[in-house]
């Protein structure tokens, strides 16, 4: 049985080839959010030299981790709002540069004395949450122009495996770059490649009806598809946000089961992507250069799994039609593999416990196909809001996770609770997809009488 709400496979071409440029702009997604993720981990590398050369403890070290999800949080409504009333290019690039702006100024957080050592960092990290609250709304909306249903999985899990990408290549880059020079180092690298990247965005990011690349051929594809290859121009004209709409996302059982979902995963990324790589140095003795490159083993196994998960799930909905089966399945495989990270408490060989976070986060990837979810059931008029609101819920796992983990280092000494803490959060991913989400479909607003 199929769902009816599938999008339709999308015809050929009827005459001539069509382009594909719709990977271009796919790898540039990436290659931005390669680049957004490698910002938010800047601090959790340069992290254990920091708290030693600036004298903060794990609480202060926790609270300053998770500043970066306090901004975060607060900004997806009205970070999707914008994108929805002004476009994806414009709020998008000005994003870019801001955020790599204030990663840029943390490198002079050396300047500061005192308390306002606590208080300057965790200022910066907080404006680089705020200027990075548009991005994955922003990512959403970008797929849902450019692809048909039939490819939105593979091209949600790709952007969305850059967050391990992101520490294959720069984990170690960062590591080296702390080990060779000083942790001040990092945060100018980091800075001014993102500056770079805002320059490239703008130059080649255009709405597909738009672009000066595409032929007809391509824009029937994606359009035939389910793709809104036209909501560029809506944007120009009017905004579907008002507060009953949002009142509607926010009151879809469906809805409310996926953003439960995204915030249990996303308890796992925020500890690989602030404490994991302190967790290796202090848990498990390594110096941080080690740190960096043993970070990426793990990171490159959630990069093999995203994309997998994607190609997965696209080839179920294309054999099964039903977008329920499609995204659910490699979720709970996904899921199930990632809860063996609570074994890693019981294991004293660091290969074994690389060994299992590496299949931790293998089954991260697979199962990180939230976005692709978002692009499928968010209503047409309001994708990047309730893409907003979605990574509302899925980054509270930002201000959570690090303060948490923070407290239990500091009360016991140890990473172990904290391992059983992300563990028993896997298990809340499923229960949130099976017995809340039900049927995957495009919710439809309801005109007020």
């Amino acid at each position: 049985m199929t769902d009816a709400t599938a999008p339709a496979p999308a015809p050929a071409p009827a005459d001539g080839k069509r382009t594909r440029v719709r990977y271009l702009i796919l790898l540039l997604i990436f290659l931005l959010t390669t680049i957004n993720y490698a910002d938010r981990s800047t601090f959790s590398i340069a992290g254990d030299a920091a708290q030693a050369d600036l004298g903060l403890s794990p609480v202060q070290m926790g609270y300053i981790l998770s500043a970066f999800a306090w901004a975060y949080v607060i900004g997806q409504i009205p970070g999707g709002a914008l994108l929805d009333r002004f476009g994806t290019k414009l709020i998008y690039a000005i994003a870019i540069a801001v955020w790599s702006f204030f990663t840029l100024t943390q490198g002079f957080s050396a300047f500061l004395t005192g308390g306002a050592i606590f208080a300057g960092l965790f200022a910066m990290r907080f404006a680089v949450g705020l200027a990075e609250s548009p991005s994955f709304p922003g990512n959403a909306r970008l797929v849902a122009a450019w692809f048909p249903g039939s490819e939105r999985g593979f091209a949600s899990a790709v952007f969305n495996s850059a967050q391990y990408f992101s520490l294959v290549v720069f984990a170690p880059l960062m590591g080296w770059l702390v080990h060779t020079f000083d942790w001040h180092s990092v945060f100018f690298v980091m800075g001014g490649l993102g500056l770079v990247a805002a320059f490239v965005f703008w130059k080649l990011i255009h709405s597909p009806v738009e672009h000066p690349a595409i032929n007809q051929a391509e824009l029937d594809y994606i359009e035939a598809g389910g793709g809104l290859i036209r909501m560029e121009d809506k944007v120009k004209k009017t905004s579907a946000f008002t507060w009953p709409n949002v009142k509607q996302v926010l009151s879809s059982r469906m809805l409310i089961g996926v953003f439960i979902g995204q915030y249990g995963i996303n308890v796992l990324t925020y500890f690989f992507v602030t404490w994991f790589p302190i967790y290796l140095v202090q848990e498990r003795g390594m110096n941080i250069m080690q740190a960096g490159f043993a970070a990426a083993a793990p990171a490159l196994c959630g990069f093999v799994g995203g994309v997998l998960g994607g190609a997965i799930s696209d080839y179920l909905l294309k054999r099964t039609g039903s977008l329920t089966i499609a995204r659910k399945t490699p979720l709970l495989i996904g899921m199930l593999l990632s809860a063996l990270i609570i074994v890693c408490a019981y294991v004293d060989n660091s290969m074994i416990v690389l060994v299992l976070m590496a299949v931790a986060f293998f089954g991260k990837g697979i199962a990180s196909l939230g976005w692709a979810v978002v692009s499928d059931t968010s209503p047409k008029e309001l994708v990047g809001v309730t893409g907003g609101i979605f990574n509302t819920f899925g980054n509270s796992a930002g201000i959570v996770t690090p303060i948490v983990i923070g407290y239990i280092v500091a009360a016991t000494g140890s990473f172990d609770l904290g391992l059983w803490f992300v563990g028993l959060h896997c298990l809340l991913v499923i229960a949130a997809y099976f017995l809340i989400t039900g049927k995957i479909e495009r919710l439809q607003l309801k005109s007020a009488a």
